[in-house]
């Protein structure tokens, strides 16, 4: 029957006239493209995770507000219902039910009815569309029947009649049924509710207690209250609005607020207290008119499952958002307040919204610039003039022919108006008469910002380039025009900026905050400024406490405390691309701040306090795949990081991140960031959040990056293997070339040494042939020595024979023959210089040999040296013992003592000893 009717939606269009405008919760919509599944959502929760869970279709959904996770059934069949129990998320589906768990980063289904038998007879073509808990006991409930599983065992029980839904109110079980009203389940059995015949032909889409009441939301007759036991329609205007528009679900989300989803034109967001309400619809803010579920989150907020998509509606969020859809008001460059409504100036012209309904004022078209607002009166600058509207009568009329008025000051010295516009300045001196006007002479440029601190004084921004310094007399003449900027060598001074804080005038020129010093003349660069907003794109006065700092493309509202600046950052999600740059404006109504978009604006409050930063986690996934504590991700590989908190919407708190010892707080845009050309080792990911005066840190995330390929173990081991091969065939070459060299030296040395060896021995053989040629002269000359004794003994004999022979042939007396012959014999004998002239050469052509002998044996006499001289000349002892004047006894005694002397035996060669001296 359900299906039946949703099925209608999904082929009904609408084509309405777009015409309700009004200030709305901000709504983020998700589309098939974003989350890649199908139409319908059956159901939406919030998981014990804090991820939302989505029933959609043919696809079980994830969402943990950066990633969209998608997973079908085993069986692929469409859930309609999820519910949370700890950390299983239960799915009914058809002729199916399980639960998912998260394993690994990623959901597994785990089926309780797989092989069991439970959907048969009148069960076979039932789908489960509601799983409540009750008494420790889940029950799965069909349009027909309930299964109750208790953790072991799954028990069927039929309902009397088909139901819509189950709902558990005061601890009690409500079966809405179709066409009998409502009946009460008692264990297996059930009641009906008899004094509650009005529900009876109603469907029921809704039951919850409220309050002490119980709140019955049905189809098409709209909502019942029960009080004392009797059921009365609700009192609210909204309940004859909701019979028409087809009631699909409801929810009370907190003591103030019920919002209840339609069929037909999307959802309302009741405020109990003051009984007003909102309407979202495809017109305005949704994607879809067709609302199938609700869901409310941990901030209070709302998630829809639309017919066609899933949208989150932040309805406890303190920004609010104005948007035209339709594209009739065009960019707004200013706005304010008006009774029921507001005020727009824009690029298509002026134009008011009252009682949620746009309109465009006659003859406004065109480019308008500002509004300055005194009382009910509005002075608006327009392109074609200056306008003045009244907010009483809502009469516009043109005042002025100043055209292009970008700015318009209140003098605070002269009780006048300023005006900057297309061609210079204006001075208004009454302000119920602007068509009474003066040009500022001497400055014939388009000026987009004044401002003023001294009378007689006026500072002004060029449109384009330049800061100009204006003095005029109490005739508003002006006495001299200073181009500031020119003077103090600021080449780069194209969009300067003027803020007026605290009654002092602050200079934004070229990324640098100056301020005007009027004794020296010149521009000097502020400390504190410069110290805090350097950098920053645009500033945006408020009142004299606050003002909003435009930086890296966000919004920041900064307010003072002591000499402490306290930035509250806007979260981007609220004017992301439709900021206008360089027209930025901000109204204060009451403790709102509206301020200027592309189609429309936002209205926030500043000073509102966050609800407190918790259940910050980071997940990491490298190649589709959670890292856990044994995943090693590959060096020079990138890292997806999702960081996940509880919230979803403005408590969402806008974190910062820190790699490893890095000093800089890194933005994490929407909850992920990929690393890439990560180092090797362990990687420690810090996350921080700004208080608005210093970083908090919050969670901490580590990793292990491996060693690059070339780094790695085995990488190591073949380096190792590698360099030690290397070391080792350097070893062995060194080795061989050393034992080469080796072999070569000994080569050398052996050739070396033969050479040597054939020089000694060459040598040798001289120095023994000069040896034995000395000796052979030795021998020569001692044979010489020896032929000579011989031979002058010999001749003497001769001589003494030859003197005898005479003798004896002349001489007859024997006396005188005996005594001649004696005399002859004296007479030839060796006289005593002859003999010792023979000894003298005789030592001296032995001196080495007497030397030698000298020093071996020094108990050698005289005698015994001139004895071993001629034993060296190898005489013997008969030759000897003439030489020697001694008998041959006489020789042969003294050869005896000579031996004893040298310690020879008798054995001993005395002759041989004497030659090898």
């Amino acid at each position: 029957m359900k299906l039946r009717f949703f099925q209608f939606l999904f082929f009904y269009s609408f084509s309405l006239c777009v015409q309700a405008q009004e200030l709305l919760p901000f709504v983020e919509n998700f589309t098939k493209s974003d989350y890649n599944g199908d139409n319908q959502v059956w159901n939406v929760t919030q998981g014990g995770d804090n991820a939302m869970y989505f029933a959609n279709n043919h696809y079980f959904l994830r969402y943990n507000g950066v990633i969209w996770e998608k997973y079908a059934l085993p069986n692929k069949t469409v859930i309609r219902s999820i519910f949370i129990d700890d950390d299983k998320i239960y799915s009914g589906s058809y002729k199916e039910f399980g639960y998912w768990k998260r394993m690994n980063g990623k959901m597994e289904y785990f089926s309780l009815t797989r092989g069991k038998n439970i959907f048969q007879g009148g069960s076979d073509n039932e789908e489960i569309w509601k799983i409540f808990k009750y008494k420790d006991r889940l029950y799965f409930q069909t349009f027909n029947e309930v299964f109750i599983y208790d953790g072991k065992a799954i028990k069927k029980i039929e309902f009397p009649s088909q139901i819509s839904y189950c709902y558990l109110i005061d601890n009690e079980i409500y079966v809405a049924t179709v066409r009998e009203g409502i009946y009460m389940m008692k264990g297996e059995k059930f009641v009906k509710r008899k004094n509650w015949k009005i529900l009876e032909e109603n469907v029921i889409h809704h039951i919850e207690k409220y309050q002490s009441k119980v709140y019955i939301f049905t189809k098409n007759n709209g909502v019942f209250v029960v009080i004392d036991g009797n059921l009365v329609p609700w009192s609210h205007p909204l309940n004859e609005v909701i019979k028409k528009e087809v009631l699909v679900t409801a929810k009370f989300v907190d003591d103030n607020t019920l919002v209840i989803g339609s069929g037909l034109q999307g959802l309302y967001i009741i405020n109990l207290k003051n009984g007003s309400y909102q309407n979202l619809n495809r017109q305005n803010a949704l994607k879809n008119n067709a609302i199938l579920s609700i869901g409310v989150d941990k901030e209070k907020d709302l998630w829809l499952g639309l017919d066609n998509g899933i949208c989150h509606v932040e309805i406890n969020s303190p920004v609010q958002v104005f948007s035209d859809s339709s594209g009739i008001l065009g960019s707004v460059y200013s706005l304010s307040t008006i009774d029921n409504g507001y005020l727009f100036v824009t690029n298509h012209g002026i134009f008011t919204s009252k009682n949620k309904i746009l309109e465009v004022l006659p003859n406004s078209q065109g480019q308008v610039w500002d509004i300055y607002k005194r009382g009910n009166e509005f002075i608006i600058g327009h392109n074609d003039g200056t306008f003045l509207y009244d907010g009483r009568t809502a009469r516009l009329q043109k005042v002025s022919p100043i055209n292009g008025g970008w700015k318009f000051l209140k003098g605070e010295f002269e009780n006048v108006y300023f005006q900057g516009n297309y061609a210079g300045i204006v001075v208004y001196e009454d302000i119920n008469d602007l068509s009474k006007y003066k040009l500022l002479a001497g400055l014939k440029k388009p000026i987009k910002n004044l401002a003023q601190n001294k009378r007689g004084e006026l500072w002004a921004a060029d449109n384009y380039r330049s800061l100009y310094r204006i003095l005029y007399d109490k005739n508003f003449n002006v006495k001299k025009i200073e181009n500031v900027s020119l003077q103090n060598g600021i080449k780069n001074d194209y969009g300067v900026k003027l803020f007026s804080y605290k009654n002092e005038i602050l200079f934004l020129i070229d990324n640098n905050w100056y301020v005007y010093n009027s004794i020296s003349g010149k521009l000097e660069k502020d400390k504190i400024f410069n110290a805090s907003f350097k950098n920053t794109s645009d500033i945006i006065p408020i009142n004299d406490e606050n003002f909003i700092v435009l930086k890296n493309g966000l919004l920041y509202v900064v307010s003072q405390v002591k000499d402490r600046f306290i930035w509250e950052l806007i979260p981007e999600k609220y004017y992301e691309g439709r900021i206008i740059m360089e027209n930025i404006k901000v109204y204060q109504d009451g403790d709102h701040y509206l301020m200027n978009l592309d189609d429309g604006f936002i209205a926030f409050k500043i000073n509102n306090k966050k609800l407190k930063i918790r259940g910050v986690y980071a997940e990491a996934f490298y190649q589709d795949k959670l890292i856990d504590k044994d995943t090693r991700v590959k060096y020079n590989q990138s890292v997806e990081v999702n960081v996940i908190t509880e919230y979803f919407g403005y408590n969402r708190p806008d974190l910062f991140y820190k790699l490893n010892d890095s000093n800089d707080f890194v933005p994490i845009k929407k909850g992920k960031l990929i690393l890439n050309n990560l180092s090797s080792g362990l990687q420690e990911l810090e996350f921080y959040y700004n208080d608005g005066t210093k970083y908090t840190k919050v969670a901490t995330y580590t990793f292990t990056v491996s060693k690059p390929w070339y780094f790695s173990f085995w990488m190591i081991v073949f380096y190792i293997l590698v360099i030690s091969s290397s070391f080792f065939l350097y070893y062995r070459w060194n080795k061989i070339r050393y034992i080469e060299k080796i072999k070569l030296k000994e080569e050398e040395l052996k050739h070396q040494k033969e050479i040597l060896e054939l020089e000694l021995n060459a040598e040798n053989k001289l120095k023994l042939q000069e040896y034995e040629k000395h000796i052979l002269e030795i021998e020569v000359q001692n044979k010489a020595y020896e032929v000579a004794g011989k031979s002058l003994s010999i001749a003497k004999q001769s001589e003494m024979i030859d003197s005898i022979q005479e003798i004896l042939e002349t001489e007859k007396d024997i006396n005188q023959i005996k005594s001649k012959i004696r005399k002859s014999i004296k007479i030839n004998a060796l006289n005593k210089n002859e003999w010792e002239s023979f000894e003298h050469n005789l030592m001296q052509s032995h001196e080495e040999f007497v030397h030698k002998l000298s020093n071996k044996f020094p108990m050698l006499t005289s005698k015994d040296i001139k004895l071993c001289i001629y034993l060296k000349m190898n005489l013997s002892s008969k030759e000897i013992a003439p030489l020697m004047n001694i008998s041959f006894r006489g020789v042969e005694l003294h050869r005896y003592r000579l031996r004893k002397k040298l310690g020879l035996t008798s054995d001993d060669n005395l002759s041989k000893f004497m030659i090898n001296i």
